[in-house]
């Protein structure tokens, strides 16, 4: 295991955050009704990884479903940065990072990392989607 520290912001800056991870331990993409509009890759972290550096203020909270996540979005730029939740299937407490907001990581950085695919959409979270090309 790798872990490295790294920087994210929304594309005004107004939010940043740091996060540390190990990008060899892969990413997710889900087929639920956010992510796959928003088209979200994202890892997931521990809360005690994350460490919000500015923008407290400066993000809406978007929720839906059974209103257990948190979507982080910038109110200026609308890009969302990363989100919130608690659930056991995942280990309790979590953050997930949206990948397109990490600065400076290389994408093969992920790309080479497994990618876990979610049926969020059937609330099947831990199982892949029958069909996922389009995640």
């Amino acid at each position: 295991m790798s872990t490295k520290t790294y920087k994210g912001s929304c594309h005004c800056g107004k939010i940043s955050y740091q996060v540390e991870m190990d990008a060899s331990q892969g990413s997710g993409r889900c087929n639920c009704s956010y992510c796959s509009r928003t088209r979200y890759w994202g890892t997931i972290v521990k809360p005690e990884a994350f460490k919000l550096l500015s923008g407290k203020g400066e993000f809406s909270d978007y929720q839906f479903n059974t209103m257990t996540g948190h979507h982080y979005f910038c109110k200026t730029c609308g890009v969302a940065t990363h989100g919130e939740g608690y659930l056991e299937v995942l280990g309790g407490a979590y953050v997930s990072v949206n990948l397109a907001t990490v600065e400076g990581i290389e994408k093969s950085e992920f790309i080479n990392g497994p990618i876990r695919y979610a049926d969020g959409l059937n609330n099947n979270w831990m199982n892949e989607p029958q069909e996922k090309r389009h995640l």
